[in-house]
């Protein structure tokens, strides 16, 4: 019997490619791969990358001379390491990517690595392979449903993937032009494979997608059905005790998710939901086809649906043409909110995009500048949630051991850790936990029992006071 071929895949960026990367072991087991943890003992090196953050690419190229060196030791040792850009900087930048190189067996867009083990092949027979074009089928309809070791490597908790691309040309976002147009999957094989997941120890969901809340996959009835009505069917599969969603766009909150949350215990009250900026100029600049306003409305819809909800979201200084007044106009916009937490980042351009060719740039300095004051008040408010907990009995789902011996550590339904006393044999129930003291980012409590229902979310600040539906 041959020895398995190992396989070692470093993913960047966002959830999807943490997804991606679970489904591409799933499609190279069926070739004889297994992971390894070891870049230096792998026969296959896939890097799935991402375009989103500053230098992305610079990165890519940083990583590919590294393991250019790791390919030359394994030849010297007789052994053959191919070596594989996934992802979107390969969508992106396929063909640079074959020139500048070499080192580079396969490239391969986000929308078609289940094609893998034919590029694999072809790289064999007839040299480099690249493929980036947005395949004519779903490629989920092609890859293989997770193995059961390879669920239970995975945990407690998973992402599914339900949707993809996105529709809205934000004038600073890579996404329509490396993950292509909207598409969502149909309910009855996202069904399949959390029925899959929770048959196999999985007991929380997060359904993700570029623009989540966009869903609109076709249900049993045949119909499209919203992204509501999916999480009501999910919650009905056993095992599943929790339920998220990410990424959200506030054009597309509808009623259907308001009066899931309004609904189900099983979703948790936490949401992410990017604003951008608290500036109407910025906003309309960005192309987000929304105002500050719409915002505070759609965050109001939540609120008035479950009081115990709680929010984060994404931000970006120094876009093309802030000045301070927009700047301060997103200072004053999370301190309404208050959030659990946030993303916020210096505007940096994507090739490609729109707000490229903007000229009107912020300086670095007012941009650093910007960023420490956006990111301390996001830091109190994120300080001042946490420690709201304290003295709180809270609901934890626990995950895995703890680094202290004798301490296992969960998440609360804000995806806070938190970290007991307890057995192991607890890991997978959700628990309640009173919580006597805070350590950084850490709850620390102690498992209290009967079971009670999880308390009421702390406000880290006075949401504003506006007539919903407004």
């Amino acid at each position: 019997m041959s020895q398995p071929r190992k396989l070692h895949i470093k993913s960047y960026g966002c959830q999807m490619n943490v997804y991606d990367a679970q489904r591409m072991v799933d499609t190279l087991a069926g070739e004889g791969f297994v992971e390894t943890a070891d870049v230096d003992d792998a026969d296959l090196v896939i890097l799935n990358t991402c375009h989103i953050r500053e230098k992305a690419s610079e990165k890519v190229y940083s990583e590919l001379g590294r393991l250019r060196a790791a390919k030359d030791e394994a030849a010297q040792q007789g052994r053959k390491m191919n070596i594989v850009v996934a992802g979107c900087v390969a969508q992106a930048e396929g063909n640079e990517i074959i020139r500048r190189a070499p080192v580079v067996d396969v490239v391969v867009g986000p929308q078609s690595y289940h094609h893998l083990p034919q590029l694999l092949a072809h790289a064999k027979m007839h040299g480099r392979a690249l493929e980036t074009e947005f395949p004519v089928e779903d490629k989920f309809g092609f890859l293989p449903p997770p193995s059961r070791q390879a669920i239970r490597a995975r945990g407690i908790s998973s992402f599914v993937t339900v949707q993809e691309g996105c529709d809205k040309f934000c004038t600073f976002c890579v996404v329509p032009y490396t993950r292509g147009a909207e598409v969502s999957r149909p309910v009855a094989k996202i069904t399949d494979e959390v029925r899959r997941l929770a048959d196999n120890g999985v007991r929380e969901i997060t359904l993700i997608g570029q623009n989540v809340n966009a869903y609109h996959g076709e249900g049993p009835d045949g119909r499209p059905w919203p992204l509501g009505a999916l999480l009501r069917y999910l919650a009905e599969i056993p095992g599943i005790v929790r339920l998220r969603y990410s990424t959200s766009h506030p054009r597309d909150v509808d009623d259907t998710l308001i009066e899931a949350h309004r609904d189900l215990p099983e979703l948790m009250p936490f949401v992410h939901l990017p604003v951008q900026s608290g500036s109407d100029r910025v906003l309309g600049v960005m192309n987000r086809k929304h105002t500050s306003d719409d915002y505070r409305r759609v965050i109001d819809r939540f609120r008035a649906a479950r009081q115990d909800i709680a929010f984060s979201s994404d931000f970006i200084v120094g876009f093309p043409t802030e000045t301070e007044e927009d700047f301060c106009a997103t200072l004053a916009l999370v301190s309404q909110i208050g959030y659990a937490g946030a993303y916020s980042f210096k505007y940096s351009p994507r090739p490609g995009t729109p707000a490229a060719d903007m000229r009107e740039m912020v300086s670095a300095k007012e941009m650093d500048e910007r960023l420490v004051r956006l990111q301390e008040l996001i830091d109190s408010q994120q300080s001042a949630f946490n420690k709201a907990m304290i003295g709180l009995t809270v609901d934890v789902l626990f995950e895995r051991p703890a680094r202290n011996p004798g301490q296992i550590v969960g998440r609360t339904a804000y995806l806070q850790p938190a970290h007991v006393l307890a057995s192991p044999d607890s890991i997978g129930q959700v628990l309640p936990v009173a919580i006597e003291s805070l350590e950084r980012y850490s709850l620390l409590g102690r498992l209290v029992a009967p079971p009670m229902r999880p308390a009421p979310a702390p406000r880290s600040s006075t949401p504003l006071q506006t007539t919903v539906g407004a």
